[in-house]
This record gives C-alpha cells, structure tokens and sequence, in this order.
C-alpha cells in the first residue's frame, strides 16, 4: 500500500480561523478522523453552488430538490434522493491536501463543480422518481439491472452518448447515460436542440425534456433524507483515506510496459548522437500530460503516474529515440492510453444498485 508523507512543514494559519484544525501541520492533519473535522456546508462555496443548482432546477420547473452532504467521495446512492459531496470541497486547506496527493481536485473550480452536482442531480431525480423502473426509461438507456463495471473501454467516436464529465462516463452503465444526458439538459442555455441535432443521443434528450415536464411539478414518491458515509460519522483519519484512495491506482507490470516502450524505442541505437528516450519523455511530459486531461480520458493523476513509470523503465533500460522526433509523439499517446488502460481505468462515481 501506497504509505502517504506529507511535507511536514506547517501552512501559513488564515487571520480568522474558522476550525482549530486550519494551524496544524499537514502530518497533524492527516492524523485527525474526519469526525474531528467538524465540516459543514453551511457559509461555504458549496452552499452557494447547491443554491445555484436548486434555482436551475426551478427554472426548468422542477419541484424536486436533492438533499446533499458532506462524504469521502463524490456518490449518490441509489433508493436516496440526495447527493453525497467529497469533503474537500467544503474548505480550502483540505483541497490543498487533496491536490498535493491525487494532483487534481474534483469539483475544485465553478465550472466543474456545477457539471459534477448537475450530473449527480440526475441520479437523485431517477431515485425521487424511480424513474428506472418506467418501461419507455428502459428503452431509451437500458436497464438499469446491468451489472454496474469496475472498467469500461469507451467508444470516443460513438454519437449515441452525450459528452459530458469526460471519460465518456455515458457509456459506462444506463444510468450514467442518464445522468449525463440529465446534465446536459439541465444546463442553462444548453445548446443541446443545436449541438447533438443528428446524433442518436438528440432522442435521450427530447426525452428528459418530455419527463421534465410530467414530472416536474409532481411530488417525488421517494423523499429519503438519510445521509450515507456522512464524514460527521466517520472515525477513520485522513491518513487512511488517502493510503486506501492511492492504493487504488495499482501500477501497470514493468514487463508490460516494458514491452510497449520497446516499440518506439531501442537499446541500441545505431547512431551515437541519438537522445535519451527518458530525456525525450521529460521533455514532452507536461504537453502530452496536458493534452490527455484536455481530452478528458483519464485523470491527470493517471496520466502522471503512466509518465512516471514510463521515464523510470526507460532509464533502467537505457532506450534511446528509435526514429524521428516528428513521428513520435502519436507512438507516445497509444503507449500512454495502453498503460493507463491497464490500471483500475477509471473511478466511476458509485451508485449502489
């Protein structure tokens, strides 16, 4: 298991300390349970972003209001209306320690925050609605009975699926393609009538706008307010939570990336002046890193952690650039998607079905 250790230098304290907690060391912090925390939403920017979301809903007259709280993860569980928010969120030292293990804050800035809670919205109104359970539901997305995947390989090219939180999380399970056609519709001045005008996903979305309008006034057979993994309960510590979080990201095998750099690089060179496959990597890192989290196919952590290991076995091997420069940066993308496949490939948001 990954074993986290934080810089033990202390962060510079805010004028007002809202918790005690915000003077500590990140070490002493990491020792804390996350009951110890004492988080609200209340006063937060998150408050002000599930008010935002609330006033979208009723602009598309839609009576429902999903219940949200403060958990580990992003997650809505099924048979409960609400939405289970990651912890960070609520307050900005925690998202520094989120940033500094997992290189990424999901949600962190105002754009993506409102996609994610948009999207989260939509599992909450097919459980306030049992909307899965209507038959012209299921013939639209599927059933929902499918076994949810650990993985899935996406189509990048399939129009049947909206596009939305990246990763093409639509075509995981048919109440992802829900969720993320829910989001999509849900967005003020969503341009969905022009942009998917053609695409197959076009007939899921006149859907939604059609059930919106069944359902929108109608009281939600299911109002559940119970708050699942809700960190206020939770004795566990950060420390934990970011061992088990890290640990999921298991590394590829050495000899199977090995096998893949040996189709772009070589150990003998036939010519002496040709470069360091490492130093190449070093160089194009930041780019490539950047174009595949523009792409939205795996998180920036995954895509560090393939780079990483893709660095480290060309130095133990001492490989060295094959051809040209030119031709190599599209060789680099297919072995990076490869490596990055064979991880956990994606953390799809938990729905307990």
């Amino acid at each position: 298991m990954s074993q986290v250790r934080p810089a033990a230098a202390r962060s510079r304290p805010s004028r007002h300390p809202q918790y005690a907690w915000e003077t500590l060391s990140d070490d002493q912090l990491l020792s804390l349970r996350f009951c110890d925390l004492k988080l609200t939403i209340d006063g937060t920017d998150l408050e002000q972003a599930i008010d935002r979301l609330y006033r979208e809903l009723a602009t598309r007259s839609i009576r429902f209001r999903p219940h949200c709280w403060l958990a580990q993860e992003w997650f809505s569980p099924d048979g409960i209306p609400g939405i289970a928010i990651p912890f960070y969120l609520a307050h900005r030292r925690l998202m520094s320690i989120e940033r500094r293990f997992m290189r990424e804050v999901e949600g962190g800035n105002r754009n993506w925050l409102m996609r994610i809670l948009r999207h989260e919205a939509g599992h909450a109104i097919d459980s306030a609605y049992r909307l899965r359970r209507r038959r012209v539901w299921r013939e639209v997305f599927g059933p929902a009975s499918l076994p949810y995947p650990d993985t899935y390989r996406p189509r990048p090219g399939s129009r049947r699926f909206v596009q939305h939180l990246g990763s093409w999380y639509a075509q995981a399970h048919p109440t992802e393609d829900f969720a993320e056609t829910f989001a999509v519709w849900l967005k003020p001045n969503s341009a969905w009538r022009r942009e998917y005008r053609g695409w197959p996903a076009y007939a899921k979305l006149e859907y939604i706008d059609g059930l919106a309008a069944q359902i929108g006034d109608a009281k939600p057979p299911v109002t559940d307010r119970t708050h699942i993994e809700d960190i206020a309960d939770e004795a566990g510590t950060l420390r934990q939570h970011y061992e088990k979080k890290l640990a999921r990201y298991r590394m590829p095998r050495r000899s199977g990336a090995d096998e893949l750099l040996l189709k772009i690089f070589t150990a003998t060179p036939r010519r002496a002046s040709a470069p360091k496959a490492a130093s190449v990597l070093r160089e194009l890192r930041n780019p490539l890193r950047q174009q595949f989290v523009r792409a939205g196919a795996f998180s920036e952590y995954l895509v560090h952690q393939v780079l990483r290991l893709m660095i480290e076995r060309c130095e133990s091997q001492n490989l060295y650039l094959r051809g040209s420069r030119r031709e190599l940066k599209p060789h680099l993308i297919w072995v990076i998607a490869r490596l990055a496949e064979s991880y956990e490939e994606r953390q799809l948001p938990r729905v307990a079905l």
